[in-house]
Parts: structure tokens; sequence; C-alpha cells
């Protein structure tokens, strides 16, 4: 489905940013940000961890929405929304989306939805719920706090379109190092281990909004690894939140936004402390504050904004013979999630042999950012960027999350990337062998429709 629009408009100035801390004259962008605390304040489950047998007990780091509304010159508009969540399940977005769609005018592809996927957030309705074992009281205190999450997101939404001002927009890219490939390093032996292996995503996108007397009016930054370095039962944003809080705690006046890489493969290691977390934001901290120190790349007032589903296939839709079998075979969430499957079927709501996965792509002058509707691998990182050009931006956890997204390689590797991970997402087989094609077209389908040049 193609649901992309093309905005473009004229240069008015532009602002040499970082290394510029005078007045900024106005390039013709405005932006405005929101914010609301989106904590749980009743007993809800926690989101990620299938080994969690009971309910949150306390708040270690509120969790946020925020909003950055954006309008370029010519009035065209669109707005990111950042969550410290898990994930959207797709229909979730699916509706959140129309909602924002609806009520500031927009097309369905100028509404960004990102989660940060960190571990020590809520469980939302209908995502993942076979993963808990929860019982009717903890499904209603799920759908509750689903209720009253959208409220807050609305609210944030309309703050950020109600606060616009003009501004000048930059974006630059750090590194920073902590990200590593979890399939090919052994966690228990990290530190006895001097050669990291396997594929990552270092760098940290930054994008900078400033005010017309040069103050910072927000900073959008990503990183490309899992949010687990916490596992306990605090709410707290993982290492996103710690940086986030501590850029803010830094730059008084200023929104921190973090949105999640191609990070389904990559954990934070070593890991297991609140110390640590905090480490781990410091350290994208100070990649963001280098970046915004040096010479960063003006973007002139023009927003187009393109989005498109496309459709996965899976590797096979099981009898429902087979999903008896697995049924039997299977104990714990993966028992769980059969068994529904099973039931699904037995009343002749058969699998559908393809799921849908979606691929945004907004420029902000020159700046490309493609973000991806799925738990993608690092490959999906490495190969959109020698699509698009090494300074594009790549997001994933974007939209409505489908499920993990492997590389051609992993899936044929197995695991729990490549195989076992898909039925906590209600699908009831691996992806066909030409998900990584698939995925990849549609990047490029995207990027053409956006007028880019692919550099392969």
């Amino acid at each position: 489905m193609h649901g992309g629009s093309l905005m473009r408009t004229v240069l008015g100035s532009a602002l040499l940013a970082g290394a510029c801390c005078g007045v900024a004259a106005d390039n013709g962008w405005k932006a405005g940000v929101g914010v609301a605390d989106i904590t749980p304040t009743g007993p809800v489950w926690m989101a990620g961890y299938a080994s969690r047998n009971h309910a949150a007990e306390g708040t270690l780091q509120p969790l946020h929405v925020k909003a950055l509304a954006l309008e370029d010159g010519a009035g065209t508009r669109g707005l990111l929304l950042t969550t410290d969540l898990l994930g959207f399940p797709p229909e979730t977005a699916q509706h959140l989306s129309e909602v924002m769609c609806k009520e500031h005018s927009l097309p369905r592809s100028a509404v960004l939805l990102s989660c940060s996927h960190t571990h020590s957030g809520p469980v939302l309705p209908n995502a993942l719920s076979d993963i808990y074992p929860l019982d009717d009281a903890a499904r209603a205190a799920i759908d509750a706090y689903g209720a009253v999450l959208e409220t807050r997101i609305v609210e944030a939404a309309r703050q950020a379109f109600g606060s616009m001002e003009p501004v000048t927009l930059s974006s630059g890219m750090g590194i920073t190092r902590f990200a590593v490939n979890r399939r090919e390093n052994v966690e228990a032996k990290i530190l006895e281990n001097p050669f990291v292996k396997g594929p990552s995503d270092h760098s940290v996108p930054v994008i900078r909004a400033a005010r017309t007397d040069g103050s910072l009016l927000a900073v959008v930054f990503g990183y490309a690894c899992h949010a687990t370095v916490l596992d306990g039962y605090q709410w707290c944003g993982d290492y996103p939140g710690f940086a986030q809080a501590e850029f803010e705690a830094a730059h008084p006046g200023t929104r921190a936004l973090f949105f999640q890489g191609c990070g389904a493969d990559q954990n934070p290691m070593p890991r297991r402390s609140v110390e640590r977390a905090r480490q781990y934001g410091r350290e994208l901290t100070a990649a963001v504050d280098r970046v915004l120190g040096e010479t960063m790349t003006p973007l002139e007032a023009r927003l187009d904004t393109h989005y498109r589903e496309i459709e996965l296939a899976l590797a096979e839709v099981p009898s429902v013979e087979r999903l008896a079998e697995l049924a039997q075979s299977t104990s714990g969430y993966e028992q769980r999630c059969y068994a529904r499957l099973l039931a699904e079927a037995r009343a002749g709501r058969i699998s559908s042999p393809t799921r849908p996965c979606s691929i945004q792509l907004w420029r902000m002058g020159r700046q490309t950012l493609a973000a991806l509707g799925g738990e993608t691998v690092v490959e999906y990182a490495i190969s959109a960027k020698r699509m698009l050009g090494q300074d594009t931006f790549v997001m994933g956890y974007a939209n409505g999350v489908v499920s993990y997204i492997p590389s051609e390689r992993i899936l044929h590797e197995g695991g729990y990337e490549g195989k076992t991970a898909q039925v906590v997402y209600g699908i009831p087989s691996v992806w066909g062998d030409d998900v990584e094609k698939r995925v990849l077209a549609g990047i490029a389908d995207t990027a053409r429709e956006a007028g880019l040049e692919l550099t392969e």
C-alpha cells in the first residue's frame, strides 16, 4: 500500500549549529514540543521479559511520551512521537495514527510513532500478552492503562502543535560503543573477551532544533541497542530514559527525544545494574553533546514524507494438526501462544500467509530518516545506509511492530531472532526466505518515490 505524499518547499536561510552559539536566523522551520507522563499508577504488568511473574512494584524513573511537531516554510507539517514503551502492536499504531491524522489534518506519512523498546515499561493491550501468565484482573488493568496512554499521547501532540515557534534545524552523527551483537558474543564472558564479534551500528544520529535566539528547543537522537540493561520490577526508561533525563538536566528548557535503531540483535554489555544503565545513558548523552559542539549540517525548510506497507510472507501456514502438535510439545509462554493459535484455527480463523510491515521515509531538507516497522536486526541499518547514504538515520520499532525481522543470514541460522521469537507476536511460522529482499525492495521503492538516487 502506498500512502506517501510529496511535500516540498523552498529554503530560506540556514543555521550552522553546534559551534555557532549566537542568534540564529529563521530559515522557515517552525517546531513545538509536548510531553506527558505515561507512568502507570496501578499494579500493571511489565513488558519484555517472560521470566517476570508479577506486576510492577514501583518507579525508578518516570516514563514519558514526547512529541515534536514540525512545519516547513510551505506549511507542510509532521509529527514525531517518541515513547518509553516496548513497542506498539500494529492495531494500536494504526488507531493512534488515525487519531493524530484526523485531529491535526495530517496525511498518514506525516505521523511517525516510535518506541524506545525499554523492557521496564508496561504491557500494552493486545501486545505479546501470551508471554505473561495474566489473569482477568491483570488484563483489565492493562486495558485501563491503554485508555489512559492514548489520552496522554493525544495531550502531548496537542501541546506540540499548540506551542510552535520559529526554529532552525540541523543534523549530525555521533558514535558510542556499548551495543554488542548478542548473537555472536557470550554475555557472561564479555569482560574477558578482547575481540567483540559480529555487526553493530554504533552511530548516534542527532537532530537539533534551535530557537531564534540560539537556545535549544529540542534534540532528537537515536541508537541501535536493546534497552535491556535492567530486568527488575520498577518502571524505568532504561539507558534511553537516563540519557534523556541527563541531557535535559544539563540543558534546561530543552526536550530530549530518543528513538530506537535497528537493535533487535544488539544488547548493552555488560548489563543488569542501575549504575550501568546510568553509565550508558551518560555515554549516549556525551555522544550527543559532542555532535552539538561541532559544526552540524543546516537543514533547509523542506519536509517530504512517505509511507507504505509491504507484505512479508510466512514460510508456511501450519495446519490445525500441526498447531496441536506444537501446543503439546512446547511449554511456558510458547505453549500459551500455540494454544491461542490453535483455538483460533479451530474456530475457523486461519492465519494469513502474509503480514504487513510499514516503511516510512522523512526528508528534512537533505537529511533522510528511514523508519522500519519491526524488530529489525542491525543488518537492515547497514543495508539502508548503503542504499541511501551513510548519513542516513535509520529507525527500528517504528509505528506498529509486526515482529522480529531477521536478515536472510539470521533467518537461516535460526535462534531466537531468526525463529523462536515469531510465535510471541502471534505468527505461527518463520518468515519466508525472501523476507530481507522484500524489506530492502520496500525501502528502495519508497526512496525512489521520494526522488532519491540510490547509491547501491
